[in-house]
């Protein structure tokens, strides 16, 4: 008889709530070295929070809340306010929740040092409000927690492209599409499914900048995953989770424009992606088996998709938490916040004295550069010390999948070589959780070559590879090969 086939999945407590949390127009905007304007004009999609809350069965204590929130990062200060904040208006401990940031490079830079700039007074009490909006959903989301069914499934779209691209004409590297790179086109797919069988929710973990709009966009935008939710939310009629993967290197094939335009087809891309892997989807709680042969104008030999017993379903019950610290060497060249204030105070005369004989190109490049050193004293100023940076990871198992949610930007090796040491795991690899800190952290290969991940990064060349070596072990222990 072949061998039956059944879909990975969990079984839990899920619950959901959705929020608008779209900033004021007016708010400080510029995201981009190269960006002109300071504040936002409009907007062009408006900015969402989902908060999933995800539980053992019968164990809500346990739980963790998922927050997709539709902003690009934020510092650690403004990270660490906002999820003690939350945790305490909404009275779910610290460690249980997730801020998951989608990366959207067109909703602001809400840095709370820039409040002396154009719409910077803004920033503060949007802070305020968006924690206060965060701690409601999360209520809303337990309050509605049911028992339900996890299923995964891997979809497969190209929208992502490989963004380190060498520049023959000026000899060097620069972000854009390189025709010739690699880039990992897998979207894992989630579908949580209550014990009645209502679609409740559902997630995409895909690895791609939200870098369609660039410099020349003034509007606020969550960028492709904008039109990536509403293309599945109209085909579900349930809210649609964008969990940005390890997407360090990747990004659109077609972005760094104004054109609003362009990142809704971008998102409509990933929609459709999405759309095709969750019609594949069999039923929850079952698996797929060989009915044996029927006699007709030919042999026949139908499958069918049949219940899982009672031990299976015990089986994905299992619930598994691993929080531990890897400890990553800082790189040994990092430059000193010194000789970045007296590079920055080099930027901003430049700037002046460009602007004074009329350069304005010229004084566009220097304002980029002043921008590079008020971000670099950010990154070098945020980071503890000593040798190393204590690297948090938290992995857990549901079921039969595992769900891992990390700092900081990686690049796609994390994921690629994760899903290829356990290929019938499904891997939820999420980045950018409760912060960016400590940043890049590009692939061994790539430093040394100019390429600006690892220019910026502030980690020593192989931390990637040593925690995604860490991380799979203990993928390992709970699904040996």
């Amino acid at each position: 008889m072949p061998t039956p086939l059944e879909t990975p999945q969990s079984l839990c407590s899920f619950g959901v709530a959705r929020g608008d949390v779209t900033p004021p127009v007016g708010i400080y905007h510029r995201m981009w070295g190269a960006a002109s304007h300071e504040r936002s004009t409009g907007v062009h999609r408006p900015l969402t929070a989902t908060a999933a809350f995800i539980a053992p069965p019968g164990r809500p204590s346990e739980g963790l809340v998922l927050l997709a929130l539709d902003h690009c990062l934020f510092w650690d200060l403004e990270t660490q306010q906002l999820l003690d904040s939350v945790a305490a208006k909404s009275g779910v401990a610290r460690e249980q929740l997730l801020v998951a940031f989608s990366h959207t490079h067109a909703a602001g830079l809400m840095d709370s040092r820039r409040a002396d700039r154009p719409g910077g007074d803004l920033i503060a009490p949007y802070m305020a409000d968006l924690a206060e909006r965060l701690a409601g959903l999360v209520a809303e989301a337990r309050a509605h927690a049911e028992p339900a069914t996890l299923c995964y499934a891997k979809g497969r779209c190209d929208l992502a492209a490989h963004r380190d691209l060498f520049d023959e004409a000026c000899g060097r590297f620069v972000c854009g599409f390189n025709p010739g790179g690699p880039a990992d086109d897998t979207a894992m797919i989630v579908r949580a499914t209550g014990a009645d069988g209502r679609t409740l929710a559902t997630m995409v973990n895909y690895a791609c900048h939200p870098t369609t709009l660039a410099w020349e966009n003034t509007l606020i935008s969550p960028d492709f995953p904008g039109a990536m939710r509403e293309v599945v939310e109209q085909a579900t009629g349930v809210p649609c989770l964008f969990l940005q993967g390890a997407s360090g290197e990747l990004g659109p094939r077609e972005g760094f424009v104004g054109d609003p335009a362009v990142a809704d087809r971008n998102g409509r891309q990933l929609g459709y992606a999405a759309l095709s892997a969750l019609e594949g989807m069999p039923p929850p709680k079952t698996r797929f088996e060989y009915a044996g042969p029927v006699e007709s104008g030919a042999v026949l030999g139908p499958w069918r998709h049949t219940p899982l017993d009672a031990d299976r379903l015990r089986d994905l019950e299992a619930w598994e938490l691993k929080r531990w610290t890897v400890e990553l060497p800082y790189r040994s060249d990092l430059p000193t916040a010194e000789a970045t204030r007296q590079d920055r105070a080099r930027w901003e005369r430049e700037e002046q004295a460009a602007l004074k004989r009329d350069d304005r190109a010229r004084a566009a490049e220097c304002r980029a550069f002043v921008e590079r050193m008020d971000r670099q004293l950010v990154r070098i100023g945020d980071i503890p010390p000593g040798p190393d940076f204590p690297f948090d990871v938290l992995l857990w198992k549901t079921g039969g999948a595992a769900w891992l949610a990390v700092k900081g930007e990686h690049y796609q090796h994390l994921q690629v070589e994760l899903r290829r040491r356990a290929p019938d795991v499904p891997i939820v690899v999420l980045t950018l959780v409760n912060g960016w800190q400590p940043g890049y952290l590009p692939t061994a290969s790539s430093y040394g070559r100019g390429i600006y991940q690892a220019d910026v990064a502030v980690l020593a060349a192989g931390s990637l590879e040593s925690l995604t070596d860490d991380v799979a072990a203990r993928i390992a222990e709970w699904f040996p090969a």
